[in-house]
């Protein structure tokens, strides 16, 4: 399993997981749901309480991702398979990024 923390203007918005089998998760952190004032991150992922799930990156976070030769460069000078699309999202999106969505990696506790 591998989690990402996902920023809105550099505030803490979710969580996205990617699961052992393959699936994806997203959840809103519960202050960001209960502050009115704070926006959904995606017209696809409308602010609530419960878990998106999927069985591919969702497409939200799959448009963030770099595409044809700066895909393949990218993955090529950050050793990360092209079809390991969490890997990708989880190298590029952590600091300049179009929109005001940006991705950092929670590392598991050893």
């Amino acid at each position: 399993m591998r989690q990402a923390k996902i920023f809105f203007k550099k505030e803490a918005a979710g969580i996205l997981t990617q699961h052992d089998d393959g699936t994806f998760t997203f959840r809103y952190d519960d202050f960001w749901i209960a502050d009115q004032s704070k926006p959904a991150i995606s017209l696809t992922l409308p602010k609530t309480v419960r878990e998106y799930h999927s069985t591919y990156l969702f497409p939200f976070f799959y448009n963030m991702l770099p595409e044809g030769s700066n895909k393949q460069v990218v993955c090529r000078f950050m050793r990360i398979d092209e079809d390991d699309y969490f890997g990708l999202l989880l190298a590029t999106a952590k600091n300049d990024t179009i929109g005001a969505v940006t991705v950092t990696t929670i590392q598991e506790p050893t």
